[in-house]
This record gives structure tokens, C-alpha cells and sequence, in this order.
């Protein structure tokens, strides 16, 4: 595994590969693979445990969003209930890199402003403001706002100097220059964009940075265009594969659902929780426990162990294994041990307007530890 990276920072932070992971994912055929990064998966965790737990960790709810259903189990729900809600959270991770300097990472702090530019997104607000008061709909009803990131920063008593990475699972409905900055304002603005997080290295997959720069026609919808035009592309701090940052927390590739799809991973009192898009609800990873009409069948019929949230299925094979490596990373959870602990970043919410689909089991986000000031 290398690490490319656009300054030296995370050189000098210390960040070490997981070959026991990206080994793995080497192997052929398919079926090979899988049983690879199961074991893989089982040996990494023991070390990484073994290493220490991070210094705290708290999510924080940011936006509750329509998703459709069909996408978010594969069209294995058999209900005429087209869309779903999705919670949207931030995860706020302080641990000690390799060298024992506290650091601030910030997981998935979406800018609901440059989500809605996506194509999907933007086709689909089009549709809403045809209809009387859709427009009033769109912003009190299908979308609700509970956190925008300064406010889940102020929540923990920070500051957004005080980050020193940010990160996303994937850049699906991610506007970068809203989280890089800009050289020159984006269209429709007067000035530059200043970094969101002035002192931060924003860390993306390779595979995924370049995804963004040229696009095929069967990734668009899910893409903001432009959305790396006049960024300060030398805050990304690059990644090729799996890397532990430093004691108790890890970036997993995940590929499937995109290229350059990664997962957190933290270990904490409670052990080993992931969070993760390949899946909108634990349902997605159990379907075996699901009570959501028509998942534990479209599983059993399928002869599969997981559901993917399938909204574009760049790789279903590749998706479907990153999700059983996740499942096997994540510890089951003390409060009842028959669910693991994945915990989606967009989870599903459960609200009366997608009755009957609700979550068999919710954890209730993460929080653990101090978050604290550290720089």
C-alpha cells in the first residue's frame, strides 16, 4: 500500500498501511477473495485492539433527507413507499497518531448546500417545485436540518481550526470546494471559498479524486459538476488503500459502491465500531435479523449475507465484500450482541410517511470518551 500525499503532513503523522487488508484484495478468483478478506479482516482487528482505543469519538445528526427505496435494499422491499429518510451525521474522532500528538478527524461534515447540486438531487427538486408549495415541502418536509458542521463542532466545544483531517466515505453529492476552498469563486459567488477547515488535509482515495475529475456517464447523477474547478486540490491528502491513522482509528477501502469508497473504523470501551454508505440501516448487514417487508426473503432467495445500498453498483461483487469485511471488523454490540456495530453515515430514520419501513435495530450513534480542544 502507498501513501501519496500532496504535503508531508501525514508522512510525519506516522500513518502505516494494513497489508493484512489490501493483500487481500488482491487475491483471485472472487469467492477466493472473499474468504481472504474475512481472515484478513480477523487479523488486523486483534492487532489493531491490541493498540489501544482512541481518546473519544461523538456523532452528531446534521440532516434528515428522502433517499428512494429501491436504492437503499436493492429493490428487495415489494411496498409502493418510493422513498425513505436518511439521517446524515458528522463523527467527531480524537485519538494520538504514531508519534503521540493528539489529533482532530472529522468524519462525513456534509455542506447540504452543495449536496442538493448533484444532478439526482437537483433533478429531483425540479420535480417538487412543480407542484403547489413544493417548494415549502422540499425544505420542511423532505429535508429537515438539525447540525450544520459548525454547530456539531461547537456541540463538542470546538472549533473548526481545531481539525487536523477531514474525510468522507466517498464524494457522492460533495461540492469539494466548499471543503477545500477556492482560488476563485464559484459561480454565483463574489469571493473565493475559504477552507471550511483552515488547518485540515481533506484525505480521499486516489481512485476516487480522479473519479471526480472525469466522470463517466453512469457515475454523473451522484457527482457535483465542477466541483473540483478552481479547488485548492493540494489540501487533499491522497490515499491509495487501507491505513491506520494512529491508535484506535483506521480508514478501510472499501470499494464497490464507488472506486474510491473508504470506511472509519475506531476502537473504543465498547470495541470495534465501523461506520459506513454501503448500507442505510444494520438491515442492510443482516438481513438475516431484518423485519423490513421483503429483505430477509430477497437475502434468502439470493443465497446472500448482505444487502447493498445499490444507487449506482459500480462494483455489486466488490460492494458485497467490502460490506462482509466491514460486518467482520465491527464488534456486536454490548447493548444487544446479535447486532454488530456498523453504523451508517446516512442512516435510515423512522418517520410516518415510509411506514411500513422501519429499522429492525438502531444503535443510536456513537459517543465515547472526551472531545476536547487538543491543538
Amino acid at each position: 500500500m502507498a501513501i501519496t500525499v500532496a504535503t508531508p503532513t501525514l508522512d510525519a503523522a506516522g500513518l502505516r498501511p494494513i497489508p493484512e487488508l489490501d493483500e487481500a484484495r488482491a487475491v483471485w478468483p472472487r469467492g477466493r477473495r472473499l474468504a481472504a478478506l474475512r481472515e484478513g479482516a480477523e487479523t488486523f482487528k486483534a492487532r489493531f485492539k491490541a493498540q489501544g482505543e482512541v481518546l473519544g469519538v461523538r456523532s452528531v445528526d446534521l440532516v434528515v433527507a428522502p433517499y428512494p427505496t429501491g436504492f437503499a435494499f436493492h429493490n428487495a422491499v415489494p411496498l409502493p413507499v418510493p422513498y425513505i429518510f436518511i439521517t446524515n451525521r458528522m463523527v467527531i474522532v480524537q485519538y494520538e497518531d504514531f508519534h503521540g500528538v493528539p489529533r482532530t478527524l472529522v468524519w462525513e461534515p456534509t455542506v447540504p448546500e452543495g449536496s442538493a447540486k448533484a444532478p439526482f438531487y437537483r433533478q429531483t427538486r425540479a420535480l417538487l417545485d412543480r407542484v403547489p408549495r413544493g417548494d415549502w415541502l422540499a425544505d420542511n418536509v423532505f429535508a429537515r436540518y438539525r447540525n450544520d458542521t459548525d454547530g456539531a463542532l461547537r456541540a463538542c466545544g470546538l472549533r473548526a481550526e481545531d481539525v487536523d483531517y477531514v474525510s468522507f466515505d466517498h464524494l457522492h453529492v460533495q461540492d469539494a470546494r466548499m471543503i477545500l476552498g477556492t482560488t476563485a469563486p464559484i459561480p454565483g459567488e463574489t469571493a473565493p471559498r475559504a477552507p471550511l477547515f483552515p488547518n485540515a488535509l481533506v484525505l480521499a482515495q486516489d481512485r476516487e479524486i480522479a473519479t471526480l475529475e472525469d466522470l463517466h456517464p453512469m457515475q454523473w447523477a451522484w457527482y457535483v459538476p465542477g466541483a473540483l474547478e478552481h479547488a485548492q486540490t493540494e489540501r487533499f491528502g491522497r490515499l491509495e488503500g487501507s491505513v491506520e491513522l494512529g491508535i484506535g482509528v483506521a480508514i478501510v477501502w472499501t470499494p464497490g459502491h464507488t472506486d474510491g469508497n473508504h470506511s472509519l473504523v475506531v476502537n473504543t470501551p465498547d470495541g470495534v465500531w465501523v461506520s459506513s454508505e454501503n448500507g442505510v440501516s444494520l438491515d442492510n448487514w443482516q438481513p438475516d435479523r431484518s423485519r423490513i417487508p421483503g429483505v430477509r426473503r430477497y437475502a434468502e432467495f439470493y443465497g446472500r449475507e448482505v444487502v447493498p445500498n445499490a444507487n449506482t453498483l459500480e462494483d455489486p461483487q466488490d460492494q458485497y465484500d467490502s460490506m462482509v469485511l466491514e460486518k467482520t471488523l465491527a464488534d456486536p454490540s454490548p447493548r444487544d450482541e446479535r447486532w454488530r456495530q456498523v453504523i451508517p453515515s446516512s442512516e435510515l430514520t423512522n418517520v410516518r410517511l415510509q411506514w411500513p419501513i422501519r429499522a429492525t435495530y438502531q444503535h443510536g450513534g456513537m459517543d465515547y470518551g472526551t472531545i476536547e480542544p487538543r491543538r
